[in-house]
């Protein structure tokens, strides 16, 4: 399982292929994620809030709240009855409950989601269930709807306007 890192000529230790799997993308173009600060492992259970900066990824069950501005992954056998707030969101498992992302959302088989989910990007694996709502708006576009929308109202008012008689 453990095999020796060949880019430092053989020397160093590379981490359990499982672990590095965790951090690769369901797909080629997906996230992929930095080190986990924080391993909640699948038979821990937590009760309450979780604040952080990073990613964690969770294998227990959770009730409560997550809120970081970094990722969260949740493992195929994760149990989370809680309330989402993360910049990437990677889900192979189960989450009751509302998820705001700020850059995206995962989904990966065999993931069960129920609730909302708010996020600017949604990728899902066939084999995924999902009951709610999403909603999507791409915070960058947005701005730009604005800026572009506040100089359309300023030109309009320079040109001229023809009524049409009825």
């Amino acid at each position: 399982m453990w095999k020796p890192d060949e880019a430092e000529g053989g020397e160093g230790k590379q981490e359990p292929e499982r672990w590095v799997e965790a951090r690769r993308s369901p797909s080629k173009s997906g996230p992929i994620l930095p080190d986990e600060v924080a391993f909640v492992g699948k038979d821990v259970e937590f009760n309450g809030i979780i604040t952080y900066s990073g990613t964690v990824r969770i294998d227990g069950s959770l009730d409560g709240e997550i809120h970081t501005d970094g990722g969260l992954v949740v493992g195929p056998e994760a149990v989370l009855k809680a309330k989402v707030s993360a910049g990437t969101v990677v889900c192979h498992g189960t989450i009751h409950g509302d998820i705001q992302a700020k850059d995206q959302i995962v989904l990966c088989a065999p993931a069960v989601v129920q609730g909302s989910l708010t996020t600017p990007v949604l990728s899902m694996e066939e084999g995924v269930v999902f009951n709610g709502t999403l909603e999507m708006k791409p915070q960058a576009k947005v701005e730009v709807l604005r800026e572009v929308g506040s100089n359309m109202g300023n030109m309009t008012s320079r040109l001229p306007v023809q009524r049409l008689a009825a």
